[in-house]
């Protein structure tokens, strides 16, 4: 989730509760190790041991097509205190795969099996390599190769988006075709894709017939969609975090953005939210067209803060 989910989402998706494990963006690797400044800008909570201010550990993606520089990454993350290392074969952006990551390595297993196997062979095996990749690229025909590919590599466990890179995030996402993949594999499958409600986790969970699952954008829609979860798993009631919560956290973060960002990328940043909160909160739809035409953060906080007194 690439400009959105980054240390401030993770600390209020974290602090409202239900995760297990949160992963940052991807930390795009190309041809040089990355120094500890430029991991810190992606997963801040390196500093504190890896942990969100909630204490819900962190794991460092990484995204590249090298299987050495991927490794030198990955061991660079570890020492820093990175909570295992997730490899992105999922991201279907052209401009990424133009570069050869994310989504277009899945036309080459064997690329998968070296990347994966270079980081294994360089983490310490204390800590967990996991993959996060889709069914295929412009079809599955491979999809039980590269599940296959990234096991034999040494793979922790593996998070699957049942969906090929020409699906996009088109719905539905295909859950079902995930139990033929898990039957080949003794590690640990996570499902991920189209989970936007507490009743679409569940059904994922019966027709991917896996326990653990991801979520994606369904956290940017709803915020406490991990915790209501959990909540009705437990046998709990759960309390809906309300619109001024989501409004005052934005503009909470809007101060701590401003020292490490541009302006424009908190605008650009608080749009892109918006477009997935409107699924869940009507009232989204309305401060989006309000600020839509907005670029200075001084702005979008004057309009933030109207929305905050109009309730």
């Amino acid at each position: 989730m690439e400009g959105v989910v980054d240390f401030h989402m993770r600390k209020l998706l974290t602090k409202l509760g239900g995760y297990d494990l949160c992963v940052t963006e991807f930390v795009r690797v190309v041809d040089i190790t990355l120094s500890r400044k430029g991991f810190l800008r992606y997963c801040p909570e390196l500093l504190e041991g890896g942990f969100t201010a909630s204490g819900t550990p962190v794991r460092v993606q990484l995204l590249g097509q090298h299987p050495k520089v991927l490794a030198d990454n990955a061991v660079k993350a570890i020492k820093l205190g990175s909570h295992g290392i997730d490899l992105n074969f999922g991201c279907p952006a052209k401009t990424v795969n133009k570069s050869k990551g994310g989504a277009v390595l899945l036309k080459e297993p064997e690329k998968i099996f070296e990347i994966v196997h270079a980081v294994r062979q360089a983490v310490p095996a204390e800590h967990d390599v996991s993959a996060k990749i889709r069914l295929g690229y412009d079809d599955d025909s491979l999809s039980l190769e590269i599940a296959d590919a990234i096991e034999k590599a040494g793979a922790s466990s593996v998070a699957i988006h049942a969906r090929t890179k020409r699906d996009g995030y088109n719905p539905p996402a295909y859950w079902e075709k995930i139990p033929t993949l898990k039957s080949r594999l003794s590690m640990p499958v996570v499902a991920n894709g189209e989970i936007w409600t507490v009743e679409d986790a569940f059904l994922c969970q019966t027709r991917s017939q896996c326990r653990d699952i991801m979520i994606g954008r369904g956290a940017l829609a709803r915020p406490d969609l991990a915790a209501h979860i959990k909540a009705t798993l437990n046998d709990q009631t759960h309390e809906p975090i309300t619109w001024q919560d989501i409004v005052s956290h934005i503009i909470e973060s809007s101060r701590a953005l401003s020292k490490t960002h541009t302006p424009h990328y908190f605008s650009s940043r608080m749009k892109q939210w918006l477009v997935f909160l409107k699924r869940q909160y009507p009232q989204a739809l309305s401060l989006f067209s309000t600020i839509r035409t907005l670029h200075s953060q001084e702005e979008v906080l004057r309009a933030l803060h109207a929305e905050l007194e109009a309730y």
